[in-house]
């Protein structure tokens, strides 16, 4: 979903005639290079956790290792617009995987809008990041139980967190896109007032 939520947010700020020109910045971030390694390890594990078992055997600890370097890359960069928002959406996911032994807890009613075979894999643990949500789970409002689908061009399933993080996500976006705007608003009012 977070993916989802950075192209829209793209695609509405070229819409807005908002420039991209900030992402060549260097110095976007503090720590900018742990967001990359974060999603590396993230998707090296989600691709190999089937094929070693040891992979398998320690991926929910990896996840949760994973969020809490996030979490702490997100607080440093609080400065940020939307970083804040996304920090909040990330803990409550976070939260939620952390306390039902590093995995998503998935509604599987919510997931009939999805392929079976997703829901199937799911319940053979095949899916190491995400697990059904049973009556056992803690905090279950904090799981994936949100179905999206038509007219939304891909079903999914997610979480308050995702919905929380994806609109922090927007704001910074726009702010950085729409940033030589304000700043020839600016400039256009100081020259005013000269």
């Amino acid at each position: 979903m977070v993916i989802d939520g950075i192209i829209i947010s793209l695609v509405i700020g070229l819409l807005r005639k908002g420039s991209l020109s900030w992402i060549t910045n260097p110095k976007l971030f503090k720590y900018g290079w742990v967001f990359p390694i974060l999603l590396l390890v993230q998707l090296i594990t989600f691709s190999f956790q089937n094929q070693f078992s040891w992979l398998g055997g320690i991926s929910n600890y990896l996840f949760v290792l994973v969020y809490i370097i996030g979490l702490f890359f997100l607080w440093t960069n609080r400065d940020q617009q939307g970083f804040y928002i996304i920090f909040a959406g990330v803990l409550l996911n976070f939260i939620v995987m952390a306390v039902n032994g590093g995995r998503m807890p998935v509604s599987e009613e919510a997931s009939l809008i999805l392929d079976p075979m997703y829901v199937e894999a799911i319940k053979n643990g095949y899916y190491a990041k995400h697990a059904l949500l049973t009556e056992s789970t803690l905090v279950p409002f904090l799981g994936d139980i949100i179905p999206i689908t038509s007219p939304y061009p891909r079903s999914q399933v997610i979480s308050i967190g995702d919905v929380i993080m994806n609109i922090g996500i927007f704001l910074y976006i726009q702010e950085k896109m729409l940033a030589h705007k304000n700043e020839e608003k600016l400039n256009s009012i100081k020259s005013q007032t000269i």
